[in-house]
Order: structure tokens, then sequence, then C-alpha cells
């Protein structure tokens, strides 16, 4: 081992990734505001009748052709996973308004949705949508440096699809707003869409999740970092001659001879004292939405028909407008088969509380927004990467997934001499 200290800033799967992998050829110390490792990486014992099982809040489900870095860690590792049920609902509870996207039969489980005019229409905007997607995607032309909400005018997209199925879909997937949505580049939203197989009726990735909870991965990394420390968050990230000093609450915590950021792009920027122009100028690009995260047994915050219910569900009314954040409850027996009777679900930003004594607890997570901004500043995120010292890594680098920020990790310990043992996997 060489005798060189890195200090990884953040203990999400960013830092995790990046100090596990650094460990190889240094002595790495490990950083974390929070008292436990894993940011969105979050499984809670939950107290049940059939006893206690693990359950995801944040970081649920993968897929292997889109997640080739997590598909090889979790191999390398031997991390269990099993297969997962991936299909998305929508109810607006106000206009009795209800369907899945499962099939026919639960696209119609309101029979009285075959006679609704705008709901017929926005079924063949789907159709219609989905074909121009792909077109534009085979012919170089998905819309360059126009946002989605340009795109759907282009198109002439009725509201219905977009107040129906789209958006909801869309800020469901990034939790955001749905105007937040709307500003997406055109570009990168068709793109993504196209790899996870939403504009298309065949060929969809088979989805999986961890058995067990994500929590098996951060168990079989830990052990590799030397020094980790949590409750411990870092006020400040200072160039000195010799290294980079970090300090505390309470004080200095050391210097080092290279320092990973793997926080937020806006809480980095924040630690950075003095940083240069470029890297104040590119970090500033990203914001971020804070959700409201339940998780709980309370059924009413699911649609009204239990054979609409799916993995994602998108609940409104109609009173909500574009800028109320995304309201979506994750039924987690079908996402992760648990082993349990009870209907177990996580609800991001309800529009109604959970019932006090459904609680099993609440928490709350940042998302990265993605306008034209920060996908630009994406381009020129290379060119601040170990600039006297400090390196840069999160989902921010990419679609703010855990695939994006684990690889962004992978970058920078291979440009620290330390490749990932499954060297070769290309990037997503």
């Amino acid at each position: 081992m060489e005798s060189r200290k890195i200090a990884v800033v953040g203990g999400g799967v960013a830092g995790i990734g990046a100090a596990w992998l650094l460990s190889q050829r240094y002595e790495v110390t490990l950083f974390e505001a929070a008292d436990r490792l894993g940011g969105h990486s979050n499984t809670v014992a939950c107290d049940l009748p059939e006893g206690s099982i693990p359950v995801d809040t944040g970081f649920i489900v993968y897929n292997e052709p889109n997640y080739p870095q997590l598909k090889a860690l979790f191999e390398h590792i031997d991390v269990p996973t099993q297969a997962s049920n991936m299909s998305f609902a929508f109810a607006a509870t106000d206009i009795d308004l209800e369907y899945a996207g499962s099939g026919l039969g639960t696209l119609f489980a309101q029979r009285r949705n075959l006679f609704r005019p705008r709901f017929l229409g926005m079924v063949r905007d789907i159709l219609r949508f989905n074909k121009a997607a792909n077109e534009r995607l085979a012919s170089g032309a998905q819309g360059d440096d126009i946002s989605l909400g340009e795109l759907l005018d282009q198109l002439g997209m009725g509201e219905a699809f977009r107040r129906y199925y789209l958006l909801p879909m869309s800020a469901a997937i990034w939790s955001c707003p749905q105007d937040v949505m709307l500003a997406f580049p055109a570009r990168s939203f068709l793109q993504f869409f196209y790899n996870h197989g939403l504009i298309q009726l065949k060929d969809r990735p088979q989805w999986r999740t961890v058995s067990g909870g994500s929590r098996e991965y951060i168990q079989r990394m830990r052990p590799s970092i030397a020094h980790i420390h949590t409750a411990m968050p870092v006020r400040s990230v200072c160039r000195t001659e010799t290294g980079v000093r970090l300090s505390g609450r309470d004080g200095e915590l050391g210097e080092f001879d290279e320092v990973v950021m793997a926080a937020h792009g806006d809480q980095t920027l924040a630690m950075l004292e003095a940083p240069h122009a470029d890297e104040a100028g590119l970090l500033s690009a990203f914001g971020y939405n804070t959700n409201d995260a339940w998780l709980h047994t309370d059924t009413r915050l699911m649609p009204r028909r239990r054979a609409v219910w799916s993995s994602w569900n998108h609940l409104t009314t109609e009173g909500v407008d574009g800028t109320h954040p995304v309201s979506v409850t994750y039924w987690m027996n079908r996402l992760q088969s648990l082993a349990t009777g009870t209907d177990v679900f996580v609800s991001l930003n309800p529009l109604q509380t959970p019932e006090s004594e459904t609680v099993i607890r609440r928490m709350r997570y940042d998302h990265p927004v993605f306008d034209q901004a920060a996908i630009d500043a994406q381009t020129d995120l290379p060119t601040i990467q170990g600039n006297d010292r400090i390196w840069y890594c999160g989902s921010y680098h990419g679609y703010g997934f855990h695939e994006d920020a684990l690889a962004s990790a992978v970058r920078v310990a291979e440009r620290l001499g330390a490749p990932a043992p499954w060297q070769g996997v290309s990037m997503a």
C-alpha cells in the first residue's frame, strides 16, 4: 500500500465506491455527515407479524443493461439479487380516474375509460409519441437544445397525455415536480426513455433488486475501508501548499494528499474554501429537490382499485399544479417480493399524511434537477478533476441514479491509479 493519504467526503454509493476502490492502493479515510453510510441506500428493518423484514426506502431497483458498473460490482462482491417487477399506475382521486400500464386489463380497469374521449386520446398520443421518439433517435434529431416541453409542443401532444401519463411518469422517475420535467433537455430525456425501454412495447429490460436490501452491498464493502467516520460532517475543504485540509464542526479533521468530494454538487461547492472560478461555475449549475419520504402501511395512499395497484403509483388531484412535489407511492411487496402478508409502502410527498399508527419511518432524500444548464455543465466536469488535488464524483455527473454515482467514482479511482477489478466494463 502506498503512503499517500486520501479522504473521501460523502458516504453514499459514490463515496463508498471511491473509498473501496482507492483502498486497494492507498490509506483512505471516509467522512459522512449522517449517522450511517449509504445515502439513498437505506434499508429499514420493519417489525411485521412475520418478524423483521428488510425494506429499501431510497435505492430500490436497477437493470443490468443500464447499470453495468453496479452489475459488475455486485457480481464481484457476491451481492444476492432477484428479479423485480416494474409497473406504473396513475390515480387522480377527485375525478375518479385510475389506470395502470401493465396490460389492457389494467389500462381499462375502469370500464368507463373505454368511453372517455380524453383517455382514448391519451392512449393514441402515447403510441404517437413513442413512434416519433424512436424516429427522432434513429435519425439523430432527438431535439438539440430544446426542452421536453418544447418538444411536446412541436409534436402537438394533448393535455391528457401530458397530465395523466408522460409528466407523472417522468416526475416519478426523477422525483421532481412536473414543471421541472418540462425544462428537462429533450435529447437526454428521449435517450433515457429509449435505454430503459419506455418508448418500446417489447425488449424492455428486466429490473432487479438486492435480496435482503441494499444494505447487503454496503456491509460487503465497508470492511475494506480503513477509516470510516459517520456523524462527522465536513465544514470546509481548503487547499494548502502540501495537500488539502479538512475541517469539521469541532476543528481540523486532518490534511490529505488527495480529496474526493462525493457529496451533492451544491453541498460540495459550499464546502470548498476559495473554489476556483471554473469549479464554482460548474458546481453551481446543479440544483436539488428535497423529497419527503414515508415508510408505512397506509393503503389510503394507493389507488382505490386494488386491480390498478402497481410498483410505482402516481397520485394526484386536479387541483395540484405542476409546481407541486411529485407524489408517488412504491408498493414494496411487489418491488422486493417481501416475505409478509402486510402491504408495505414508501411514499414520496404524499398528498395526505399516513395515519400515525401505520408509519414505520420518515426520511428525506435530495434528488438533482437536470435543466439545460446542468446538462451543459456535465460536459465540462472532467476539466476540474484533480485540480490541486481535489476530485469530484456523484450522481449529478449522469442522470442522477445509482449507476451514475458509482460510474463517476470508478472514473475518479482509475485516474488516481486504482482501477476497478472489473476494468473493461463499459460505462452506461
